[in-house]
């Protein structure tokens, strides 16, 4: 097999964790083009979910083909900058972007609100992306002071706010299981059992021995659920030789838009997700044999974070959602035991082609909707469980308790009683109507100004430090079954001083 002349010779692997190629070796074609399609494989999934999502509860089923093949597209582009860092902007670790689902909750709320207006379709569309091609530039500022702010952006804030999305989420998911929004037949029995086909199937793979069934649950059972449907007639092809051949990149292609109420929440996702980004970009630097402290270390993660920030605001511009850093491909790594950061560009390439042909999104726009309620479910259920973890690492001692209570009492009590708010100006009715405003408000100001307890030991505020929190920041999306509970153990015992090799 012949290499560039860059290529380092496969180290024999001693260990699950040895790498076969390191993160600046030139693997050859073949093995480079075989771990890209894993990489694209384990995330596919999570790219186009949000989009469908969205599109589907807008009722923008005209535009969500064009929607698909420019998330696919923008994430292609994302991926290229983090594996290559322009200048200060990227990680320069093999680190796939992708659709996050961390905005989902506070676009569908931006959504609605524009639509309650009277909005059409592509005025929707327009605002939703001017919206997020703004509120990027929160992100792209915080990249620079990451280390600075924990103290406003503390575990149990974080933890507190996750949590909130993925509470927020489970109605979407089991609205579409049962059939979808303005089904006449919501909750019949053909709907239910298509969705817990689905369902059960990702449980399934998910307690699999493989990895690599483990890492392809999600899409295994969303193409099963699809056949199902198909062979059963609920899936008509009739209108797919209406879709263009190729989708062409329109920066803005429905317009700017902007509105000031429906950005504060989508701004206060931006404030949360590099702290996610950071996680997952630290067990990536672990994962590949990478330092995780010092001034190289620290420079990876504030152009990390700048990427993602950078790249949700080239995805605004080409009509997709925001970006952020895909945790399940630090699982591929471990898989592969290939960190080199050259198959980024692979991945890369191959997300662009895909991006290009609207058809791949055409196709999944006929998904029924209790097969896709079947895979977001269990999704969005892992999100709320991600934030339980993290409030668990962070401690649940009493100042910590209050502040979770509160917050998660008043974004669960507006979502479910929005009436409470039907007396004040609209303009705050909008705003603290989201409940992950208005519980992320709550647990930022309790943190602040509620005293410690005195009985904690205080921590060292002067300098981030990514060992000590690492497992509350890492695995924060719902595709964290990529990574299984060995793969835990391993970053456990590569971050524990006394197991490393003197």
């Amino acid at each position: 097999m012949t290499t560039d002349r860059n290529t380092q010779a496969p180290a024999a692997p001693s260990g699950n964790s040895d790498l076969i190629y390191q993160l600046d070796d030139t693997p050859a074609f073949a093995p480079a083009i075989f771990a890209a399609l894993q990489h694209v494989l384990a995330s596919f999934v999570g790219i186009i979910t949000p989009t469908l999502i969205v599109g589907s509860a807008l009722g923008l089923g005209a535009h969500v083909p064009y929607l698909v093949s420019m998330a696919l597209f923008v994430s292609g582009l994302g991926t290229f900058v983090q594996a290559k860092r322009i200048g200060p902007i990227g990680s320069g670790l093999l680190c796939l972007q992708g659709t996050s689902f961390g905005f989902l909750s506070v676009i569908l709320s931006a959504g609605f609100i524009v639509k309650g207006r009277g909005a059409s379709e592509e005025e929707i569309l327009a605002t939703l992306f001017g919206i997020c091609f703004c509120a990027a530039f929160v992100e792209i500022a915080f990249s620079q002071f990451i280390n600075k702010l924990r103290k406003v952006i503390t575990p149990v804030v974080t933890g507190t706010i996750i949590c909130l999305m993925g509470l927020s989420l489970i109605k979407v998911g089991m609205t579409d299981l049962a059939g979808g929004y303005g089904a006449p037949d919501l909750g019949a029995l053909h709907h239910l059992a298509l969705g817990g086909l689905v369902l059960g199937t990702i449980v399934l793979l998910n307690r699999a021995s493989s990895q690599v069934l483990r890492l392809s649950a999600v899409i295994i059972g969303l193409t099963l659920g699809f056949a199902v449907a198909w062979f059963t007639g609920r899936v008509d092809f009739a209108n797919m030789a209406e879709v263009p051949l190729i989708s062409v990149p329109q920066p803005f292609k429905y317009g700017f838009g902007f509105d000031w109420i429906a950005f504060v929440p989508i701004a206060v996702i931006f404030l949360i997700t590099p702290l996610e980004t950071a996680g997952d970009l630290t067990a990536n630097s672990i994962i590949s044999k990478q330092p995780v402290k010092g001034p190289l270390y620290m420079r990876r993660i504030k152009s990390g974070v700048l990427a993602d920030g950078c790249n949700s605001a080239v995805a605004a511009m080409f009509n997709s959602l925001p970006m952020t850093t895909f945790s399940q491909n630090n699982g591929v790594i471990q898989l592969t035991g290939v960190a080199s950061r050259h198959v980024g560009f692979y991945i890369a390439s191959i997300l662009v082609l895909l991006g290009l042909f609207p058809v791949v999104g055409a196709v999944l726009q006929l998904m029924p909707k209790p097969v896709l309620g079947g895979a977001t479910l269990i999704m969005f259920g892992t999100v709320a469980v991600a934030g339980i973890k993290i409030l668990s690492e962070a401690g649940l001692h009493r100042r910590n308790v209050l502040i979770v209570a509160i917050s998660l009492g008043l974004g669960l009590g507006v979502a479910g009683v929005p009436d409470v708010l039907s007396h004040m100006p609209d303009v705050l009715k909008n705003i603290f109507g989201s409940p992950i405003t208005i519980g992320a408000f709550s647990a930022i100001l309790l943190n602040l100004f509620l005293p410690d307890d005195p009985q904690l030991e205080e921590e060292d505020e002067s300098e981030y430090d990514p060992e000590a929190h690492l497992h509350t920041v890492l695995q924060n999306r719902p595709d964290d079954a990529a990574i299984d509970d060995n793969s835990l153990k391993t970053l456990s015992r590569d971050l524990d001083p006394a197991a490393r090799p003197s």
